[in-house]
């Protein structure tokens, strides 16, 4: 049976993949992200759906949502993927504005969306959060390892609330995932060997990673599995 999938921050990376993986089993799959040009050539490599916007924005994402029931009419799996540290990638400005940038990046990203596209999700659906190891252990000082924690409460008050419609709710939390934006242009030879030899399996983990334990926890087998954060790190967050 064709299922409907939503992605966010669909067009690179962890998103790209997690799109991909759906979209091999023949499923309707939306890409949702700012970049125009980028999604449009990732739904063009895997039969989807572009869709742009900033997911940060109310009115945004009212309209996708729009568009999102005008297209399919409900929805079957939603991953809240969309996020970034804006302090790493040239993030600037006072303390406020720094959190305040991550809080949007990380937190509104997921919540809005989640918020408004509940209604439209099927009987026996399924909600995933992409989060960090570095909600666990910090993110060197910046606002992005508390942001993405945020979404962990969240994730579990909302399994419990959609729990009785048999909707899953998760967090996939991912350590060093090589062949993304998040880390591209920020990872000297030092740095990668390092991170790479915190984890006991001795390798930096793929979008592919990531993209098989979605797949998995919207998979018939994963479906009494809920308000659980599922780390995919090689064993990095118990250090070294």
């Amino acid at each position: 049976m064709t299922r409907t999938i939503v992605v966010s921050g669909g067009g690179t990376g962890i998103g790209k993949a997690v799109a991909a993986r759906f979209a091999a089993d023949g499923d309707q799959v939306a890409i949702i992200g700012r970049r125009a040009d980028v999604l449009e050539r990732t739904a063009k490599e895997i039969g989807g759906t572009a869709l742009t916007a900033d997911l940060s924005e109310p009115a945004e994402v009212e309209r996708v949502r729009a568009d999102l029931a005008e297209r399919f009419g409900t929805i079957d799996v939603l991953v809240n993927n969309a996020g970034g540290n804006i302090e790493r990638h040239g993030g600037s400005g006072d303390v406020a504005e720094r959190w305040t940038g991550n809080f949007r990046a990380n937190v509104l990203t997921a919540v809005l969306p989640t918020e408004a596209f509940r209604d439209l999700l099927n009987p026996n659906g399924r909600v995933v959060f992409i989060s960090s190891i570095a909600a666990f252990r910090g993110s060197g000082g910046t606002s992005y390892g508390p942001m993405k924690a945020a979404l962990h409460p969240y994730a579990f008050d909302l399994a419990a609330a959609l729990g009785p419609r048999g909707i899953t709710v998760n967090v996939v939390a991912p350590g060093f995932i090589d062949d993304t934006e998040f880390f591209r242009g920020t990872m000297d030879d030092e740095r990668r060997a390092m991170l790479v030899g915190q984890t006991h399996t001795g390798r930096a983990g793929s979008p592919q990673d990531i993209a098989e334990t979605v797949h998995w926890l919207a998979s018939p087998g994963g479906g009494h599995v809920t308000a659980q954060i599922i780390q995919v790190n090689g064993g990095a967050e118990r250090g070294r």
